[in-house]
């Protein structure tokens, strides 16, 4: 059966209809363009309405009638002034405009790219946060992200910032392992290159993703507001610790919050280790400790075992008692430090037994700074020495009731070379620079709540004092002042911190003036030496003599007036 033709007039009226709706189209655009200004001061008059019935509805009923009668007090007042009308209407046109504008919408939700962010992260936690057992479970293929997260951030690329994570109950939030692989994907999926901080809420099975601003590094070494004992490691995040500390980033104040190390006989943190990467800042933080020391009236004693003259700048400074690089210099300095500690608590024993209070030699705090000794031990076993750091252990176990404090800053790749007793009594821990979380744990004891960064700026690490939380911390800048590479301004912070010299050269004496005697001396000489002594026999013919000297008469000689010598000699 053949088709038929279409009829002529539907095919001939395809192209009248377009041209028509085009028409249509373009005449409704041009009476948009002109009829603009009356639809923006419709739609404004349309907003004070409604803002006007909604305030008439929230006035009071014994308001009413004070505010009816006050808006026609108005009215009548613009009616009777020239012009009021006219000024009246102008205003109301005006108003209307302004609140009838075009205005930006407000974004109320992600966007498309963010949008996709979210489902990628939701369906990466399904295997996480299912199980086959679960009637309804809240992470599913294919789910709806809505019920899973909330309060969620992005930045300017439309990466994560912040973002809330409800998870079933019957996930195990309790065990470190599953802590971390959750917190490994969220870090792969949301962007790697940043810090992100993870604050697990066990109760309300709920995890918090933030990303963290950089801790201030421009922070330079300066005299901190602190008691005598408070060691300032760094600083840290806020919120983190309950105090702050006002100091100078550069010229600005500022008010950070600090980790802050308490030393003495009351502290349950008496020593501290830290631990690096070559140029992560452990000297740096030695540095900034020595410096604290000196300012609060202590003693240090640095030893450094790479010896290369890092703590040149504290040689000769008051309060500085040894500054040592070699094994046998350093075996000595330790081994004095040992007896010296041996002999503050002899004092103090013998002070508490007599029930006074201790010497104040015994009082003054001691510290013992220790750079990389694994290299002096390496150094003395070839010689077939011993051990300096088996000197350490009197003052690590009975240091801390007579004030003598020790601070230890080793490599990752040498912490098996030190001792248990290094291990077992430094209970305050900083780990600078990129490191690994495995490795932060074994050092710290517990892994940190942030993903580490591949790369990071010298001193920037994390800290734990005992058995606290580990804390983000960035050393305050304490660059070595001979250092040419360094910051000026750091450097000449620094050389003002730094003690006077102990070795001065002695003023040169003035010449003494010649004096001249106002009136002669009489000088009495002596009596010349008496001659040798007459022996008589006795008059019993007995061997007995009689010694009999001639007395010499004495002579006064008018003295002469002695000339003056001078000028002295001064000097060699």
């Amino acid at each position: 059966m053949a088709r038929r033709p279409l009829p002529r007039i539907l095919i001939s009226g395809t192209t009248s209809l377009t041209r028509g709706r085009d028409l249509a189209r373009t005449a409704a655009d041009s009476a948009t363009d002109v009829l603009h200004p009356l639809i923006v001061i419709g739609r404004g008059l349309r907003v004070l309405a409604a803002a006007g019935r909604r305030k008439w509805a929230d006035t009071p009923k014994d308001k009413r009638g004070p505010a009816l009668f006050l808006g026609a007090a108005v009215v009548l007042v613009l009616a009777l002034v020239p012009y009021g009308p006219l000024l009246g209407l102008i205003t109301l046109m005006a108003a209307a405009a302004w609140h009838g504008r075009a205005r930006t919408p407000v974004k109320t939700g992600p966007s498309d790219a963010e949008t996709e962010r979210l489902r990628s992260l939701y369906e990466a936690l399904v295997p996480y946060f299912s199980v086959p057992e679960d009637p309804s479970p809240l992470f599913t293929h294919g789910g709806s992200w809505d019920q899973a997260f909330s309060d969620h951030t992005f930045d300017g690329s439309g990466r994560v910032t912040r973002l809330r994570i409800r998870y079933p109950a019957y996930f195990a939030d309790g065990e470190p392992a599953a802590r971390a692989r959750i917190e490994a994907l969220l870090h792969a999926k949301s962007g790697r290159g940043r810090e992100y901080l993870f604050d697990w809420d066990e109760e309300g099975n709920q995890l918090d993703l933030r990303v963290l601003e950089a801790l201030p590094t421009g922070i330079a070494a300066q005299p901190f507001v602190t008691a005598p004992g408070e060691i300032v490691l760094g600083f840290t995040d806020a919120g983190s610790v309950q105090r702050t500390l006002p100091v100078l980033a550069g010229d600005e104040p500022r008010d950070v919050p600090p980790v802050i190390w308490r030393t003495g006989p009351r502290s349950t943190e008496p020593h501290l280790l830290a631990a690096g990467q070559p140029g992560s800042g452990t000297t740096t933080l030695l540095r900034s400790i020595a410096l604290q020391a000196l300012r609060h009236g202590g003693e240090v004693v640095v030893v450094e075992g790479a010896g290369s003259g890092e703590y040149a700048c504290l040689a000769g400074r008051a309060g500085v008692l040894a500054v040592e690089c070699g094994p046998s210099g350093a075996q000595a300095t330790l081994e004095w430090a040992a007896q010296e500690t041996e002999r503050r608590l002899t004092a103090a024993q013998r002070a508490r037994e007599s029930g006074g209070a201790m010497p104040e030699d015994t009082r003054r705090p001691l510290w013992i700074l220790l750079d990389r000794p694994s290299v002096l031990a390496h150094l003395a076993a070839a010689d077939e020495g011993h051990d300096p750091l088996g000197r350490l252990q009197v003052p690590l176990r009975h240091g801390r009731g007579v004030h003598v404090t020790v601070v230890v800053a080793e490599q990752f790749d040498q912490l098996d070379l030190l001792g248990d007793a290094v291990w077992q009594h430094t209970r305050a821990r900083v780990v600078l620079g990129p490191a690994g979380i495995q490795q932060i744990a074994e050092v710290l004891g517990l892994p940190p709540h942030t993903t580490p960064t591949a790369q990071v700026p010298p001193g920037r690490g994390y800290a734990r004092l005992g058995a606290g939380p580990v804390l983000r911390l960035q050393v305050p800048s304490t660059p070595d002042p001979y250092d040419d590479a360094a910051y000026p301004a750091h450097r000449q912070a620094v050389t003002e911190l730094l003690p006077e010299r102990t070795e001065r050269r002695a003023p040169r004496p003035a010449a003494p003036q010649p004096v001249a005697p106002a009136v002669p001396l009489r000088i009495v000489q002596p009596p010349p030496q008496a001659q040798g002594p007459s022996i008589d026999a006795g008059p019993d013919g007995s061997g007995a003599t009689e010694v009999r000297e001639e007395p010499q008469p004495v002579r006064e000689v008018p003295a002469e007036t002695p000339k003056a010598r001078g000028p002295w000699p001064v000097g060699p």
